[in-house]
């Protein structure tokens, strides 16, 4: 290179790459460290306007408090015992080592010495993070140790509280594990210290300590026994809730063995302790060995031994009278534990038909029952109600019900939110603008009855259209901002004086013709909802912009000063969020509750420290065909073995606002968190008649105790022992069979025996373990105003002799009847067209069982297509009855003629007239027919069917198709060629 006027100008020196590297690194390491603090900073700060805009500030204060005071003193704890014990070692270490360069110590002191002072603070800033972030996410525990509310209820073998178990015994527990593993670290620590700076050689035949040494170590070894001696203290405790033995919690072998040993073992290991005090004053390490080897020893023989011998020798040649107490203690916290302790249990005939007064007398029964299946309507839904592409509903619907105008009773209702969904959306309309301040929300509600078809099949809408029209109605524009299918963050908002920009409404309530891309057809609407956190200032722009990775939030200018950004807007989330105590239910389901659309969320409280309660992993418990994979992954990993419905939480779909109420008034658990956030539930009082009227009894918890109830309707500690009783849940028929998924539980409203008044119920069914013929019938109450009985769950037993069909053979019945099958064959010869089966119910009515089930028909072939209800499917039995309705299903079941009467009681009234073409034959005087006879009423038969079918008379068609069989017989016998 040269200056301007040609002279060579020196060229400068490239800085060494030693020098560069040791400027690169640092800066590097900076640069992580900012941003690492930055993305801290953003979230706490972020969380901070989260929680101030839903009114639960003192919810985040509470948690960031104990989590900060956590971390710090744990934290501190930890690091400065590590750290003083390492200066102790350093400064007791030998003045002169002998030097050996081939020694490893050498070289670690030869490199570590120059820069001790750094490595140190690193070492504490390590150990401490480490430590605190350990002990700050154990907030929880410690709050409710605070806090801890008794229960009243006193274990069987040591006589505590069971509150001790859910609230104390936890924080225990990890208080002394944390005390273990640090004085593990720090005997690690010294003893690399001291091998390091010449306090322990390997030199002979064994490694040599100084006396400084010995008893710095001596002391930490001895801390270390005395913590184990108090972890062999809590142990006893740990047998009572521990699981994989017979049954959970203390069994024969763990309460006569198992506890001495861990009482023998206290005293050896507090023995041992002292010991290891005791050679600070002898110099030998005689004795500290002794007492170290005694300790293993022991907890070998008594920790492991005795009790192999003891459970192999004593207890399995006479297992069932042994276990039998523990067996009963295990009954009884169970059942307790998951509040089915009051389960009510009959003895259930379950005839296998039903008589016409029965029928007669189970009308309103009938006309109550829900036909729509919530999993095969949502394609209606989308299609009949859809309104533009951008919005739909989930695939599952909801079950709810309300009471109509012109109505004295609830009716079971289909209910779906009708959500935005971005995807919906045609490729040219996807960018961040359209995304994130144009399409910002769904609108209204789609519901319809649930025991009512229109003439074609759809379903009766009680609500739909936009704007929102039908019998359902809403009082303020029913915007759905929040819900379960809302994109991950909206802005809205805009200066007064604006045009609103956020797509609404279709032009005249109908967007039939319009293009989804044209947003001239439809209304705009700018949020003025007090949910969402304001966004205008710069601040809050650059904060949001690095939380979600997206500099258009700073850059673009609809993010104004009047701007709100809406976000974690997933009911299930929203109320996890502000009560991160609470287990959520995966079933959310909107409502309209005071002319507002809201969602309500289940609230559970739960424990895996109820003494004797049997644990369940709620995921493998509330697995069934109608799982979603989202709600399941909301699901705790880890087991529980006490289980609450303590609250009910509503979340405004058009504001976001959340409020819990309580349920469960006598829950303890539930009580020890109202400690913790004061203020933060309301009570169960202030809970709206309206909005009581929607809550019901919530799916998983149902599904828990279900799941339970499989072994534990037995009480009987004997019968237990025995498992010849225990139940299972059926798999669902109309799921694939390589699925191997279970029935889900159904809601719908029926009437239970002994009562005249359907209610609305959740129920299930139970098969005996080895066979698909009935065991049982679930259901609890699921009508909240009913205060007396709500969540009261019957257990209808069928006795073991009898056959009642399980839903697999019903579907398989309903599937081979050859009336059904001969009506559907035109669906099955045709290309254009597929039979779905709906869900499988079934009823108690009229001391028998009911099976139920709607078929649907789709066109496979027709883009827009959507299941259509067509016929309904029905036994008692052995008897399938097939019609477009119900009633007529049930009329053929029973062999009842359309348009007949049923006959009256005591002989009343006219006898029906007998049928001539069926039966095998006449009466006594009647002349056997011949074969032509019998071929040619069966033809007469068949073409009577046809000419019903046509007509679109099922129940007739299937009358004549069962005559036509008949004949068929009858012809077979003549020839001599029945079997």
């Amino acid at each position: 290179m040269s200056d301007i006027f040609g002279t060579p100008r020196p060229r400068q020196p490239r800085p060494p790459a030693g020098r560069r590297q040791k400027v690169l690194v640092p800066t590097l390491i900076t640069l992580a460290v900012l941003l690492f603090l930055g993305s801290i900073f953003t979230s706490v700060w972020t969380d901070r306007l989260w929680f101030k805009s839903v009114g639960y500030s003192d919810v985040f204060r509470s948690i960031l408090f104990t989590r900060i005071s956590m971390f710090v003193s744990m934290g501190l704890i930890f690091g400065l015992f590590v750290m003083v014990n390492l200066y102790l070692a350093f400064r007791t270490r030998p003045e002169s080592v002998p030097v050996r360069r081939d020694d490893p110590a050498y070289r670690y002191r030869l490199a570590l010495t120059p820069i001790i002072r750094p490595i140190g603070i690193g070492v504490f800033v390590v150990l401490t993070a480490f430590s605190g972030s350990v002990g700050a996410s154990h907030w929880d525990t410690f709050k409710t140790w605070r806090n801890a509310t008794p229960f009243g209820i006193k274990d069987p073998q040591f006589g505590k509280d069971v509150g001790f178990y859910t609230f104390d015994y936890p924080w225990w527990r990890f208080i002394t594990s944390f005390s273990f593993a640090m004085i593990i670290v720090t005997v690690l620590a010294v003893v690399f210290v001291n091998y390091v700076y010449g306090g322990i050689r390997i030199a002979g035949r064994g490694p040599k300590l100084t006396r400084s040494a010995q008893i710095h170590l001596s002391v930490l070894v001895g801390l270390g026994i005395l913590t184990r001696a108090v972890s062999y203290y809590l142990d006893r405790f740990g047998l009572l809730v521990a699981n994989g033995g017979l049954v959970d919690g203390g069994t024969f072998t763990d309460i006569n063995a198992r506890i001495p040993a861990k009482n023998i073992l206290i005293w050896v290991a507090i023995a041992c302790a002292l010991l290891f005090f005791a050679s600070i004053f002898i110099r030998s390490w005689a004795l500290p060995a002794i007492g170290l080897g005694l300790l293993a020893v022991s907890s070998i023989l008594l920790g492991a031994i005795w009790p192999a011998i003891m459970q192999g020798f004593q207890v399995k040649p006479s297992e069932p009278d042994k276990e039998a107490p523990y067996i009963a203690r295990n009954i009884e916290a169970t059942r307790q534990a998951y509040d089915v302790a009051d389960t009510q249990v009959e003895s259930y005939s379950a005839t296998t038909d039903l008589t016409p007064e029965a029928l007669a007398a189970s009308a309103e029964s009938r006309v109550s029952t829900r036909l729509l299946d919530p999993t095969l309507i949502s394609d209606a839904f989308e299609q009949l109600q859809q309104v533009r592409g951008y919005y739909s509903v989930p695939k599952t619907l909801d079950v709810d019900r309300y009471t109509l105008p012109g109505e004295t009773r609830p009716q079971d209702t289909i209910i779906a939110a009708r959500e935005l969904n971005l995807s919906g959306l045609q490729a040219n309309q996807r960018n961040w603008a359209n995304d994130h301040t144009v399409y910002t929300h769904g609108y209204g509600i789609i519901a319809a009855r649930g025991n009512q078809r229109g003439p074609n099949g759809e379903p009766v809408f009680t609500a739909s259209d936009i704007p929102q029209s039908g019998e359902i109605e809403t009082s303020i524009p029913p915007r759905i901002y929040f819900g379960e299918q809302s994109p991950s963050y909206s802005i809205v908002g805009r200066p007064k004086g604006s045009a609103p920009i956020e797509v609404d409404i279709p032009r005249g309530g109908s967007a039939s013709s319009d293009s989804d891309s044209d947003t001239s057809n439809v209304t705009q609407n700018t949020y003025d909802g007090k949910g969402g956190v304001p966004v205008g200032n710069l601040f809050h722009k650059v904060l949001y912009a690095f939380k979600f990775a997206e500099p258009n939030i700073v850059l673009s200018g609809r993010v104004n000063a009047d701007s709100k950004i809406l976000y974690d807007r997933e009911p299930r989330d929203r109320v996890k969020k502000v009560a991160p105590w609470l287990t959520v239910d995966g079933d959310t389901y909107p409502a309209v509750v005071d002319g507002r659309v809201v969602w309500i969320v289940d609230g559970y409280t739960t424990s895996n420290s109820y003494p004797y309660s049997e644990h369940r992993s709620l995921r493998e418990a509330t697995a069934d065909t109608l799982t979603d994979g989202n709600a399941q992954a909301a699901l705790p990993t880890d087991q529980v073995n006490y289980m609450r419905n303590s609250v009910k939480a509503v979340v405004d779909a058009y504001d976001g606002t959340v409020k819990l109420y309580e349920w469960d008034t006598k829950d303890p658990v539930l009580k020890t968190w109202k400690k913790v956030f004061p203020g933060v539930i309301e009570s169960k009082s202030s809970i709206s008649t309206a909005l009581l009227e929607h809550l019901r009894y919530p799916v998983d918890l149902f599904k828990v105790q279900r799941d339970v109830l499989q072994r534990y309707h037995v009480t009987d500690a004997q019968t237990f022992y025995e498992d010849g009783e225990r139940w299972k849940v059926p798999e669902d028929p109309t799921a694939p069979a390589s699925s191997r998924a279970l029935q889900p539980p159904y809601y719908l409203s029926t009437a239970r025996p002994g009562e005249t008044d359907p209610k609305f119920s959740v129920t299930s069914v139970y098969l005996p373990n080895s066979r698909q013929n009935l065991a049982a019938f679930v259901s609890v109450n699921s009508e909240a105003t009913d205060t007396e009985n709500f969540g009261k769950m019957q257990i209808l037993q069928l006795p073991s002799e009898t056959q009642i069909p399980g839903p697999s053979q019903i579907a398989n019945s309903f599937q081979t009847d050859r009336g059904v099958t001969q009506a559907l064959l035109q669906f099955e010869q045709s290309r254009e067209a597929r039979i779905l089966r709906g869900n499988l119910l079934t009823l108690p009515v009229g001391g028998s069982l009911l099976y139920v089930q709607p078929v649907y028909i789709q066109r496979s072939a027709s883009e827009g297509s959507f299941p259509v209800l067509q016929f309904v499917a029905a036994t008692f039995g052995e008897s399938v009855g097939f019609g477009t309705t119900l009633d007529e299903a049930l009329k053929v079941a029973l062999g009842i003629e359309q348009g007949t009467t049923p006959p009256a009681e005591d002989g009343e009234g006219d006898t029906p007239d007998q049928p001539t073409d069926g039966g095998g034959g006449g009466g006594a005087d009647t002349p056997a027919k011949t074969t032509a006879q019998w071929l040619a009423e069966a033809s007469a038969a068949y073409n009577d069917a046809q000419a019903a079918l046509e007509k679109g008379d099922l129940a007739g068609y299937q009358s004549k198709i069962n005559a036509m069989n008949t004949a068929i017989e009858g012809a077979q016998d003549s020839l001599g060629t029945a079997k």
